[in-house]
This record gives C-alpha cells, sequence and structure tokens, in this order.
C-alpha cells in the first residue's frame, strides 16, 4: 500500500480513528489533507489540517477542498467525521435523531458531493459504518439508523461512479477502541475491541491499488466482540 504522489482527504482526521488513519496514510507516503470541525492542529509534514470545517456542508467542505487542494485532484476520500449517542426511544428526543443524521450521514453526503470535482477515475471513497447498523439493540435506533443510511449511501454512489473508475466501500468496526469508548464502559475487555490502526489497516487497503475490483462492499470489522 504505497500511497506516494496521492493526495487523500479524511473529514474527523482529528479524532482517535481519524489520527490513527491519517498517521498510517502519511507513513506510506500521502499527502492528507484533514477537514475537522475541530480547531486546527499541526501534524506534521505532508498533513495540511483545516479546521473549523462542518462537513455536513458541502459548500463549507468545498471551500476548505480548494483552500488546500488549489485546482489539484484528489485521490482518496475517508468519512469518518460522525458522533454517537445512546438514547432509547421511550423519553429520548428526536432532536437526537436529527443530530446523528446530520453528524454521520449528511456528513459523508455533504463530504462525497464537495470531493467529486477533484476525484478522477481510479479514486477511492471509504466511509465508516457502523457494525451496530446490520442489527441494532435497545438505545441504539438513532444511531443505527443513520449509520445504515450511510451504508445504502455507500452502495448506491458505487452503482453512480463504477463506470467512471471511482470505488465506494464501507468499513462496519463493532466499538473502536478509543479513550471515549474506554470512560464510557470502564468495566469491559479492551483487548476485544478494534484498535483504531487495526481498522485504519483495512481502510488503507480500501483506497490502495489492490482493491480496485471491490466497490460496494459493506465489509465487517468486527474485532473479538
Amino acid at each position: 500500500m504505497d500511497f506516494a504522489n496521492k493526495t487523500i482527504a479524511v473529514t474527523g482526521g482529528l479524532g482517535a480513528l481519524g489520527r490513527a488513519t491519517v498517521s498510517a496514510l502519511r507513513a506510506r507516503g500521502a499527502r492528507v489533507v484533514v477537514l475537522d470541525f475541530a480547531p486546527a492542529a499541526e501534524l506534521g509534514e505532508g498533513i495540511t489540517v483545516v479546521g473549523g470545517v462542518d462537513v455536513a456542508e458541502p459548500q463549507a467542505v468545498a471551500a476548505a477542498l480548494r483552500q488546500a487542494l488549489g485546482e489539484g485532484e484528489l485521490h482518496g476520500l475517508v468519512n469518518i467525521a460522525g458522533g454517537f449517542a445512546w438514547e432509547t426511544l421511550e423519553g429520548g428526543a428526536l432532536d437526537t435523531w436529527d443530530m446523528l443524521y446530520r453528524r454521520n450521514l449528511r456528513s459523508a453526503v455533504a463530504s462525497c458531493q464537495a470531493a467529486l470535482p477533484h476525484l478522477r477515475e481510479g479514486s477511492r471513497i471509504v466511509n465508516v459504518g457502523a457494525l451496530g447498523a446490520v442489527k441494532a439493540g435497545a438505545g441504539m435506533g438513532a444511531y443505527a439508523a443513520s449509520k445504515a443510511g450511510v451504508m445504502r449511501f455507500t452502495e448506491a454512489l458505487a452503482e453512480e461512479l463504477k463506470d467512471r473508475g471511482i470505488t465506494v466501500n464501507a468499513v462496519l468496526p463493532s466499538i473502536i477502541d478509543t479513550p471515549a469508548n474506554r470512560a464510557d464502559m470502564p468495566s469491559a475487555d479492551f483487548s476485544r475491541w478494534v484498535s483504531p490502526q487495526a481498522l485504519s489497516d483495512v481502510i488503507g487497503f480500501l483506497l490502495s491499488p489492490a482493491a480496485s475490483a471491490v466497490t460496494g462492499a459493506l465489509i465487517p470489522v468486527p474485532g473479538r466482540v
């Protein structure tokens, strides 16, 4: 997985999975563009960070990409930006459904729409879905619905772009081993979860030439959960 002379954009690149993915891509030679709602941070040579970007708004993403790329090409897009909330329907709020739709699904749609003018034949798009969207548990309705939307969007966009030679796939992790998840579930066996590094390896494969025949795939990454 050599990404020399390739430019790859990562939304949500300042989070735990985002930083692991950006680091892995940079280590393999990619120039990385990070788009995140958080303030910009210095991540090192070859990494351009544009902070304060609402990636659920295509105009904001388009402006951020123009700032980072000019009229340059983009060889890959990884949509990591998202959110989570556990909430039962009884006593819950419809606002939670709207919030997770915006963070998880609208952000992926808007970012893809803004990136399309920069993508060329052979480019790759990787979205982050969730294994919990395949079979939702109690309190997971809003989250699972938004991530199920990511799955169907991935399939539809793959069909739309296949004759242009652009692949679109999604990874479906179980629980990712992040500081936030450890804080929420302190008694869990963290060794069974999916590490950000392991998930970034799967993302890297889908971005690589080795995955040129794979599109519209929803790939489970369950760890040992």
